[in-house]
């Protein structure tokens, strides 16, 4: 069975997404859905895009995703996510997809990849964006968002405000963090910014990546 770098085996996680989706009201507004959509609206889509919105969810991006590009796919570890997503836009394609393995998609079959509050979430990061560098096409993009964790906020708050033991938060990412790991990763053009709340205490960073 394979074993993530949280501590926790894959299908104890697999379950534990299944229950939050399983969990969460039948009417759902995402977080930060105005911010998360100006920005994913802002990066340039084109009718040309092959677009792959990784953690889709309920398929909210993936169908705005779906106005602008000519191919859109949404993708999900939740079964129960991705439930969802088909009854509320079913003209459009959804897929789960492993926890701990590969992407079920060919190399650079997606010029875009949209990742929204999804890193943060993923235990083994090497692996998930190794897959993401994988199924970009050559100068592909790749646009995410994630929750800022920057030092003042974690010393106002404290760092159990952000990393509860028992809650989803995986991994704490900075400004400097994420551009570290992006970096390492071979994505290059990097673009990242926080947004949302006081400069001192942004909620959000919003980056952009090429591969």
């Amino acid at each position: 069975m394979a074993e993530c770098s949280c501590g926790l085996d894959s299908v104890t996680l697999k379950d534990y997404f299944e229950d939050v989706w399983e969990r969460l009201p039948a009417v759902l507004e995402p977080p930060e859905l105005e911010r998360r959509r100006d920005f994913l609206l802002g990066s340039g889509i084109s009718p040309g895009e092959r677009a792959l919105d990784l953690g889709c969810g309920a398929g909210d991006f993936t169908a705005l995703l779906a106005r602008g590009c000519a191919d859109v796919v949404g993708a999900d570890v939740a079964e129960a996510a991705i439930a969802r997503a088909r009854a509320a836009h079913p003209g459009l394609a959804f897929v789960v997809v492993a926890l701990d393995g590969p992407l079920p998609f060919e190399d650079s079959a997606f010029t875009l990849v949209w990742a929204s509050e999804v890193i943060e979430h993923v235990a083994d990061t090497a692996r998930w964006l190794s897959e993401v560098r994988r199924v970009l096409a050559p100068r592909g993009r790749l646009l995410l968002t994630t929750p800022a964790h920057g030092r003042a906020a974690t010393l106002l708050h404290g760092v159990e405000r952000y990393s509860e033991p028992l809650g989803d938060h995986l991994h704490l990412y900075t400004r400097r963090s994420l551009r570290v790991l992006l970096d390492d990763f071979g994505f290059s053009d990097l673009e990242i910014r926080s947004s949302g709340g006081v400069p001192p205490l942004r909620r959000m960073l919003l980056a952009r990546a090429v591969r």
